[in-house]
């Protein structure tokens, strides 16, 4: 991507919202900042961004809301933030299509990586030839370049993550990942995810999938996940 990457910050907390973009503003980011759902909601519909941070707490409009609404026309990658260290909270933020999360209080320079890394597997993948871009399995393609998912003649909708998630199983069918390897190469090395927050990001990519009447995702329980050998179309 050439340019400088915008990144919106969607917080109720000014204090948050200072913190945040000036760290964000010193890594090298345009930063614009939103005091509530709806004024974020509108900004993002004036121009595209290329990250959002958005706080999960906020009145009126919270931010598992505001996340439903994005994902309904964007695969905006978005990094979650709470007052609450609540389980069900970084569930639902993952459940809705958000890509990361962090419990206040956090490191800014925390923040800034986690954002970092969430652009890194919105771009696509350095590749050698035009073949190279395009990963296919039976009825299952992956056009790395593009960023699209289809299964047959039908397009998948796919986050940041989630697409990040099936490349790597499809690199690699019948091959059983665990959920570390799965982290180090979707997520890239040094990246710190808990399993339930691979689970969730799985679960939403396979509900995807069956909504096309796709099954290609195996659970091996125990050890991790596969993406399997025979796909029927």
């Amino acid at each position: 991507m050439t340019g400088v990457q915008r990144v919106l910050v969607i917080d109720d907390d000014g204090h948050i919202r200072e913190v945040v973009s000036f760290a964000l503003a010193e890594a090298g980011f345009a930063v614009e900042c939103a005091k509530d759902g709806a004024e974020g909601l509108a900004l993002c519909a004036r121009a595209p961004f290329d990250a959002v941070v958005l706080d999960i707490v906020m009145p009126e409009l919270d931010g598992l809301e505001v996340c439903r609404r994005l994902r309904a026309k964007s695969r905006v990658p978005i990094v979650f933030l709470s007052s609450r260290d609540e389980e069900l909270d970084r569930v639902l933020g993952l459940e809705l299509g958000g890509d990361d999360y962090l419990s206040k209080p956090f490191s800014p320079r925390e923040l800034v990586a986690r954002v970092k890394a969430v652009l890194r597997r919105a771009q696509p993948p350095e590749v050698t030839s035009t073949e190279a871009q395009v990963l296919r399995r039976g009825p299952l393609a992956m056009d790395l370049g593009r960023h699209r998912c289809t299964f047959g003649m039908r397009a998948v909708e796919l986050t940041v993550t989630e697409f990040a998630l099936l490349r790597t199983l499809l690199a690699a069918p019948g091959r059983v990942l665990s959920r570390d390897e799965l982290v180090d190469r979707a997520y890239g090395h040094g990246h710190v995810i808990t399993d339930r927050t691979v689970d969730s990001h799985i679960r939403r990519l396979r509900q995807k999938l069956a909504a096309v009447g796709a099954d290609p995702v195996e659970t091996v329980y125990g050890l991790g996940y596969r993406l399997r050998e025979e796909l029927e179309p």
